[in-house]
């Protein structure tokens, strides 16, 4: 009778650290190479990604991410002299959809990646839920292509982006989301900006390259939320840095970049209404009151407590005080 394979039990694990709803919970543990992991707590696990780079530590075709590599064979392709569709036949190089496919017929193996979002998180609680990541440390070194396989992006150049170019680009970017939200949680705001403005760069290379309508428009409606994150989170590093009038500039220039938005996209009217506008402009009233105070604005509130307290003689040198300052 074979014996049934010995998978590793998390139950301990999940049961020191207890979910709670409605609660973003976030941690940076040791991973076993040493690096550090950020995990998220789920209801049925934990979610467990690397701090840099991909978050699940696959390095697809050699490159940081599938958003590098694309955005690599989309400068390749427009480099090229020739009207779009001239690239020959490299232009048919594999892309994630039909990865397994070619495979089976001996082609050049490419990027895994689920076909769907909601499979995507899936399979990552899956794997958390096998073994809290035991495998992290091996996943680091299996890339999506094995070692001395991995293609020249330069030699396959692309001009558009197909619906399985797009649809594996959205995967991916599910997983810098859940990590950003998580970093936004631990206070870690450079890692927030630099994860979210890596997806705002996904967001206009799809809208720019997509061969359909419908995946230039698909990733269109989260960017005002991703837009509001990235300013949230150089606002809060700004005040970490005891900078608060940078706070306020970070806010300010987040809502004109959502001005902006929305009026590009032929939607001003939606700017007042927008749920992140009003995030960024309650966070803005709420840092007001920690803004240092004017030189002259310090002045006069001086001179109404000693005009309040009959002080009549610091008034007048007040007073004087004010009539030499230049305006602010």
């Amino acid at each position: 009778m074979a014996k049934k394979p010995v998978h590793p039990d998390i139950a301990h694990v999940l049961e020191s650290w207890p979910h709670e709803p409605g609660q973003i919970q976030a941690r940076i543990i040791e991973g076993r190479d040493s690096e550090p992991k950020v995990q998220i707590r789920l209801d049925l696990g934990i979610l467990q990604m690397n701090m840099t780079g991909r978050p699940d530590a696959l390095r697809p075709f050699g490159f940081e991410s599938l958003l590098e590599y694309y955005q690599a064979r989309l400068d390749a392709g427009h480099d090229r002299e020739g009207p779009p569709g001239d690239e020959g036949p490299e232009q048919s190089f594999l892309s994630p959809s039909d990865a397994d496919e070619r495979a089976e017929a001996g082609g050049t193996p490419t990027a895994d990646g689920p076909d769907t979002e909601d499979e995507s998180e899936d399979a990552n609680d899956d794997a958390t839920a096998a073994g809290d990541s035991e495998g992290d440390s091996d996943a680091k070194d299996a890339d999506a292509t094995p070692a001395g396989q991995a293609p020249s992006a330069r030699s396959f150049p692309l001009r558009e982006l197909s619906p399985a170019d797009c649809q594996a680009l959205r995967d991916e970017a599910v997983q810098y989301y859940h990590r950003y939200v998580a970093l936004l949680a631990l206070e870690d705001f450079q890692g927030v900006i630099r994860d979210t403005t890596r997806n705002l760069r996904v967001l206009d290379l799809c809208r720019n390259y997509a061969a359909t309508p419908g995946d230039r428009a698909a990733l269109e409606q989260f960017r005002p939320y991703i837009m509001m994150i990235r300013a949230r989170a150089a606002a809060g590093q700004a005040l970490a840095d005891n900078e608060p009038k940078a706070a306020l500039f970070a806010i300010d220039e987040g809502l004109d970049s959502l001005r902006k938005h929305y009026a590009e996209a032929g939607q001003g009217q939606m700017f007042d209404q927008s749920a992140e506008v009003q995030m960024l402009r309650g966070l803005r009233e709420s840092l007001v009151p920690k803004l240092p105070m004017s030189q002259k604005a310090e002045l006069r509130q001086r001179l109404q407590k000693a005009l309040e307290t009959e002080n009549y003689e610091l008034a007048a040198i007040l007073r004087d005080e004010l009539k030499n300052m230049k305006d602010d």
